[in-house]
């Protein structure tokens, strides 16, 4: 048994359901701004969303950048708003994060740190990609050792790899200065294991579904939209898109596959300020 494990069961033959959020940017302050968005009311829009949908998720991922501002309250605000959907909400840090403030401030009865969760034929493994003090990621060691001991402890399970940070370029050159910065060594080297069969993250606040060709296979890469503001794809400078906050679903069956959508805010209530130049 490894440490930092939470077990969770699933109803035989039922695929493994997860809602994906990601980079709310929350403040102290409920009126606090980015760029325009409030992030608190978009936020709680992109919940709502989820909620009317009343899909059956077992677990909620929350894959970084919770804070804006490094603020106590801002954690606490984001607790107090998943409390109410009643599910286990598992969290990662992200570059705009303080890992040992959340580590206090993400408590309570839903809200779990655990890097490694175990469910029904699936691992989900919560990586630690951030480098103190900088906007870009790189994944250690420490956390390559998490996959490998996760894997060896449980050989006959499906795994799911998430993170903050891209592996991939995005074809951003003002965003691609903050990726993962090994991210292709990190793709060579957990593509060799058979188990992964996906892999998740946050950070470009758009949607990306590719597929990257293994030796067993393709394995599909995914990103999410932010909870807030959005970046325009493929461009080279700073730019916000006008599409509106989202989250993802996904069901992970019991062969390996993964079905997934995206899904956002319906209507244009959150504008951002098209002028702005960075954040």
């Amino acid at each position: 048994m490894l440490k930092d494990t939470v077990h969770y069961s699933v109803a035989e033959n039922e695929p493994v359901r997860l809602v994906q959020v990601t980079d709310p940017h929350l403040f102290a302050d409920p009126e606090g701004q980015l760029l325009g968005v409030n992030t608190t009311q978009s936020f709680q829009a992109v919940l709502n969303t989820f909620s009317a949908t009343q899909y059956p998720a077992n677990i909620l991922l929350a894959t970084g950048d919770i804070s804006q501002d490094y603020s106590p309250e801002s954690y606490q605000h984001f607790v107090d708003k998943v409390k109410a959907l009643n599910l286990p909400c598992h969290y990662l840090p992200g570059n705009h994060d303080d890992p040992r403030l959340m580590a206090v401030r993400m408590q309570g009865e839903h809200v779990f740190g655990q890097q490694i969760i175990d469910i029904g034929p699936w691992l989900i493994l919560m990586l630690d990609s951030t480098v103190r003090g900088k906007p870009g990621g790189y994944l250690g060691e420490n956390q390559f050792a998490l996959i490998d001991a996760a894997i060896k402890a449980y050989p006959d399970k499906h795994v799911l790899l998430v993170m903050h940070h891209n592996p991939i370029l995005m074809q951003c050159a003002w965003l691609d200065q903050h990726c993962m910065a090994n991210g292709e060594d990190f793709l060579a080297r957990t593509s060799r294991y058979p188990q992964v069969k996906g892999v998740l993250w946050g950070h470009v606040h758009q949607q990306v579904d590719q597929l990257h060709p293994g030796p067993h296979g393709d394995i599909p890469l995914m990103a999410t939209p932010s909870t807030c503001i959005q970046f325009k794809p493929l461009s080279s400078y700073f730019a916000l898109d006008t599409v509106q906050p989202g989250y993802r679903l996904l069901e992970l069956s019991g062969d390996g596959s993964i079905r997934t959508n995206v899904y956002r805010v319906p209507g244009n209530r959150f504008s951002p300020d098209n002028e702005a130049s960075g954040y």
